[in-house]
């Protein structure tokens, strides 16, 4: 998103030789046809690259190529963008991101290994059905037992959950306090149920916990810091999405620009009508405002300053209220190939689709900017 070093541009271009070769397009419908999701040995080999473990320090086994692993992160998110890929990039890194700085990460380390190297897939299980996006509240209970705790309830829209090796959840303790739980999803009482999704490859399940016992061992964090572990997974989630959003973006414009310059009308190309031109430059500009604000937010996220919750607030309600309408234009510029089966464009309208509601409405992130912008003091 930003400057990247030397060291992190070679590895980017790494991943973006390997997506170019195993994550086309073709690849992608491909995949639809077969009901998959993603192939867990091209998983294995993106893990092998290094992706699942940019976020995790080297004594557990991970490591980044610069001193920034969320910047080569984002960095991975923005390429996979550009071919709509699949894979569990982001459920992974958004469990990782919350097991690394859980005070009791120690108590994990076999689990964090399994998800760096590729050997299981993980995901965060946030959202509950029904409700917007409030991983703060969960209506899931944790009732304590001899050994440990029982949880009740439902998780909902859970990304790659009938692929997740284990889930993290969280849940409201019998003393009301907020934790979070590392569930198996082949425990007894784990029921995972698929749904439907408007992406061609990712997939989404519901989870119901019926009295699904875990020991004491599967909470993540204190109690004290479950609420900081979770706005972290929250910035983090968010910033992958909204980096990816860009690399998308990115493609769909480019492959707009160049349809326009070679289609012709009248005997001129359609980039050199004055109308066009002007559709071209505003969504050039959104494309911009939209990389600058998500590279701005990667930076606040990676930074961990106070103010970064509402940074990417503020790249998520952006690129909610721009993105679509982007690749909408792009599909009226391509005319009536723009809306057929056939053509690319639909699938990168069906990702934009999906991630303008995901983790929080523009509207929601709105009014998180405004409930920040009151408790912040002005600057001097």
């Amino acid at each position: 998103m930003s400057d990247l070093s030397t060291e992190s541009e070679l590895f980017v271009a790494t991943a973006r030789a390997f997506l170019d070769k195993t994550a086309t397009l073709s690849g992608q419908r491909e995949l639809h046809a077969q009901g998959r999701s993603y192939d867990p040995g091209w998983w294995q080999q993106a893990a092998e690259l290094g992706w699942a473990g940019l976020l995790v320090p080297e004594e557990l086994g991970g490591g980044s190529v610069s001193d920034s692993g969320l910047h080569d992160l984002t960095a991975i998110a923005e390429a996979l963008g550009r071919t709509v890929a699949p894979g569990p990039l982001y459920p992974v890194s958004t469990v990782l991101a919350g097991l690394v700085d859980a005070d009791n990460r120690a108590d994990h380390a076999a689990t964090i290994a399994a998800l760096v190297t590729g050997e299981q897939v993980a995901t965060w299980a946030a959202d509950e059905p029904g409700r917007a996006f409030r991983p703060h509240q969960p209506s899931v209970t944790a009732t304590a037992t001899g050994t440990g705790y029982r949880l009740n309830g439902v998780k909902d829209r859970v990304e790659a959950g009938a692929q997740a090796d284990v889930i993290l959840a969280g849940a409201r303790t019998g003393d009301g306090a907020l934790r979070q739980f590392l569930i198996r999803t082949d425990a007894p009482g784990v029921t995972v149920r698929p749904q439907a999704c408007i992406d061609l490859v990712k997939q989404y399940a519901r989870i119901e916990l019926d009295d699904v016992d875990v020991d004491a061992a599967a909470v993540v964090g204190s109690a004290a810091q479950t609420a900081q572990l979770i706005d972290r997974q929250t910035q983090v989630a968010i910033a992958l999405t909204c980096a990816e959003t860009v690399g998308i973006l990115d493609a769909v414009l480019a492959m707009t620009l160049e349809w326009t310059r070679n289609r012709y009308s009248f005997g001129r190309p359609l980039a050199s009508y004055q109308a066009l031109k002007h559709r071209l430059a505003d969504m050039t500009m959104w494309l911009h405002a939209g990389r600058a604000v998500t590279a701005g937010a990667v930076d606040k996220v990676a930074a961990r300053i106070p103010e970064a919750a509402m940074w990417v607030s503020a790249a998520k309600s952006y690129l909610s209220e721009h993105a679509g309408p982007l690749v909408q234009e792009c599909v009226q510029l391509h005319g009536g190939i723009g809306v057929t089966w056939e053509h690319d464009l639909h699938v990168y309208l069906r990702r934009i689709t999906l991630y303008a509601g995901l983790f929080g409405t523009s509207a929601e992130h709105h009014q998180a900017i405004v409930r920040a912008a009151r408790t912040t003091e002005p600057a001097a």
